[in-house]
């Protein structure tokens, strides 16, 4: 089913509730008007720069305008990130900072909490200015767990990230590799969210749903 009038949303139960799995590669949660993210990796573009390797420039503007669309679609009050939120320690770079700092004043009323990943435990926590809640997986809320990682014990329905996941549909003379959400029983793993952050192609495991998006909607494959 649709998800809660979103263009191209899907609607599925995980853990026993309504979660909605949106196209821009996030999911929202409706009874907490929470906005889940995976790997927003932010500085990732400026860690690369560091070593001198030439790579675009505006990644964190593109996550942050990204962030507010969902936010102004969903009306989400919570935004839960589900670890790497930074990529390096080159992300404390002052621009870099200095950008997440003006979004932050510009969304000051919004929750912000963070689930730790292991880029985050190597670029270290976020500025405390940002206001960000730092929690260590598995975080339980309600039927979730929402970790990094997608394999660990937990007492909840995991919701995690770390793989970066896509699909590859494939024909005779082409192939699509599309970032997909793809769930079994006891856990979920998002798609990346961050710009510039690639992916890597699993294949589903018997059981397993895989849900894919075109950047337009979100479609089930199996």
């Amino acid at each position: 089913m649709n998800g809660v009038g979103i263009a191209g949303a899907l609607t599925v139960e995980l853990g026993g509730e309504p979660l909605v799995l949106l196209p821009q590669k996030a999911a929202f949660w409706p009874r907490e008007r929470m906005l889940i993210v995976a790997d927003i990796h932010f500085g990732k573009a400026a860690a690369f720069r560091s070593f001198g390797i030439p790579v675009p420039k505006g990644t964190t503007t593109e996550n942050l305008l990204a962030l507010d669309a969902l936010i102004e679609l969903t009306g989400a009050n919570h935004v839960l990130f589900l670890g790497d939120f930074l990529h390096a320690r080159a992300a404390h770079a002052a621009s870099t900072q200095a950008a997440m700092l003006a979004w932050r004043r510009r969304r000051c009323e919004l929750v912000l909490t963070l689930v730790r990943g292991n880029h985050d435990k190597h670029a270290g926590d976020p500025a405390g200015e940002l206001g960000i809640d730092l929690v260590d997986e598995p975080w339980t809320v309600g039927p979730y767990s929402f970790c990094h990682h997608p394999d660990i014990a937990a007492p909840g329905y995991v919701l995690a990230g770390h793989v970066h996941p896509v699909y590859v549909l494939a024909t005779r003379s082409d192939a699509l590799r599309l970032p997909c959400f793809i769930a079994g029983p006891t856990r979920m793993i998002l798609p990346s969210f961050g710009a510039f952050t690639g992916g890597h192609a699993l294949r589903p495991e018997p059981g397993e749903r895989v849900w894919v998006s075109s950047g337009e909607a979100v479609h089930s494959v199996r």
